[in-house]
C-alpha cells in the first residue's frame, strides 16, 4: 500500500522550478499523492494547475489548512520544488516546521539537507518523524566504476536530452516509456534525478548528487543491471542540465558511457539564456546541442518542443523552421506522444535489421 503525501510547492505550483511536484503530481509509484501546499493556489486542484487535467488533488494554503479540511492524515511532506543551488528557502520553513509538529516525515531533495538543519532535528525527534534528504551522496564504498560491461547490451539505448534545465525532460521521457507500453513495446526507464526515485521508478539514481568519477558508472550499473534483469526491448534514458550550459554541463556520460546512441532533444524556443543565467549573455544553441551530438557519435530522432510562453502560431513557426533547418522530425511532446512513440518504434526496429543473424 502507497504511503500518502503531501507536496510543498512555496508559491510556485505553476512555475518550472516546481518540476518534483509537477513529475509526482502526474505520476508516482512510491507515494499516493493527497493534496498541495502552495498559498497562491489555496482552493484549486492541482492537476488543472498544471495542465488543465483534474487529478483530485487540492491544494491547501497551509498545513494547518490541510489538517483542517482534508479527511486523510499525511505520511509524509514531500519538497517538491528545485531551486538553482539547491538552497532552502525561507519562506518554505515555517510549514515545513508545521508539519514536523503534525507528525508528518518530511522527504526532500534540495542539496541544502534537512539533517543539518538544527531546528528540523531537533523537531523531529520531539515528534518522532524521519528526515530524508534523498540527496545527500551515497558511501563511495558503494558507488560503481565504470567498467565496459555496458558493450553486452543489445537491447538500444536512447537517450532524453536537453538543451538546458527545467525543459521537461523527465516528464517526456516518463510519457514515452509508458506510450511504448501500451503499444506492447518492453521499454524500461533509468532516472537520473530525484523526481523519478520519489515517482518510483525502479533503476536509475540521483546524478547531481554523485561523486563525480561515479557518475559513468552509476549510469552504466543501471543500464546494464536493467537490461540483465528485464530483457527490455528499449531503455530510455532520462537526461539532465545540457552538453552547453557552462553553469552544470551534462550529456557526455549518456552518450559515450551508456551507450545511447540514439538521441531526443528537448528545447524550449521561447528560452534565449540558460535558465537562471540571463544575465550572463550566454546563449542556448540547439545547432550546437544536435553539431555536438553527432559528433559523439549519436543520432538524433527527433526534436521535442517545450513550448512554454509561446502562441500556437509561433509554435508552429518554430517548428517548421526547425524541420526545414536540421531535416529532423519536430514533435510536442504533451500532446504528440504517439507520434514520438512511432519514431522510437521505427528505431527500434532499424536497429533489430542492422544486427546480422547468427
Amino acid at each position: 500500500m502507497l504511503k500518502s503525501a503531501i507536496i510543498f510547492t512555496d508559491g510556485i505550483l505553476n512555475h518550472p522550478n516546481a518540476k518534483t511536484a509537477h513529475g509526482l503530481i502526474r505520476r508516482s509509484k512510491r507515494y499516493e499523492i493527497i493534496g498541495v501546499i502552495d498559498p497562491k493556489f489555496n482552493g484549486l486542484d492541482a492537476g488543472e494547475v498544471l495542465d488543465r487535467i483534474p487529478r483530485n488533488i487540492p491544494v491547501y494554503a497551509s498545513v494547518k489548512d490541510f489538517q483542517e479540511q482534508s479527511t486523510r492524515k499525511a505520511d509524509f511532506g514531500i519538497v517538491g520544488i528545485a531551486l538553482p543551488g539547491g538552497k532552502m528557502p525561507e519562506s518554505l520553513k515555517n510549514e515545513l516546521s508545521q508539519a514536523i509538529i503534525a507528525g508528518i516525515s518530511i522527504v526532500s531533495g534540495l542539496h541544502d539537507f534537512l539533517s543539518e538543519h538544527d531546528e528540523f532535528r531537533k523537531l523531529a525527534g520531539e515528534h518522532n518523524v524521519e528526515l530524508i534528504d534523498i540527496r545527500k551522496p551515497r558511501p563511495k564504498k558503494e558507488l560503481k566504476f565504470w567498467t565496459g560491461e555496458i558493450r553486452h547490451v543489445k537491447a538500444p539505448v536512447i537517450a532524453i536530452l536537453g538543451t538546458d534545465c527545467a525543459l521537461g525532460k523527465r516528464t517526456t521521457t516518463s510519457l514515452l516509456t509508458q506510450e511504448l507500453t501500451n503499444a506492447h513495446i518492453h521499454a524500461q526507464m533509468i532516472f537520473t534525478g530525484q523526481t523519478g526515485w520519489l515517482q518510483g521508478y525502479e533503476y536509475g539514481f540521483i546524478l547531481d548528487s554523485t561523486y563525480n568519477d561515479f557518475i559513468s558508472g552509476e549510469l552504466e550499473n543501471a543500464v546494464v543491471n536493467c537490461y540483465r534483469e528485464t530483457s527490455p526491448d528499449v531503455i530510455i534514458l532520462e537526461g539532465q542540465s545540457a552538453l552547453c550550459n557552462p553553469s552544470g554541463p551534462c550529456g557526455a556520460e549518456y552518450l559515450l558511457s551508456a551507450g545511447a546512441k540514439a538521441v531526443i532533444l528537448q528545447h524550449a524556443p521561447g528560452r534565449t539564456y540558460y535558465n537562471g543565467h540571463e544575465k550572463t549573455g550566454i546563449k542556448i544553441s540547439l545547432e550546437r546541442e544536435i553539431a555536438l551530438i553527432r559528433l559523439y557519435g549519436s543520432e538524433v530522432l527527433a526534436i521535442s518542443l517545450n513550448t512554454s510562453g509561446l502562441e500556437k502560431e509561433e509554435i508552429e513557426r518554430y517548428r517548421q523552421a526547425y524541420r526545414e533547418k536540421f531535416g529532423i522530425p519536430v514533435v510536442l511532446p504533451l500532446q504528440e506522444i504517439g507520434a514520438l512513440s512511432t519514431i522510437v518504434k521505427r528505431y527500434i526496429q532499424s536497429q533489430k535489421q542492422a544486427i546480422p543473424a547468427i
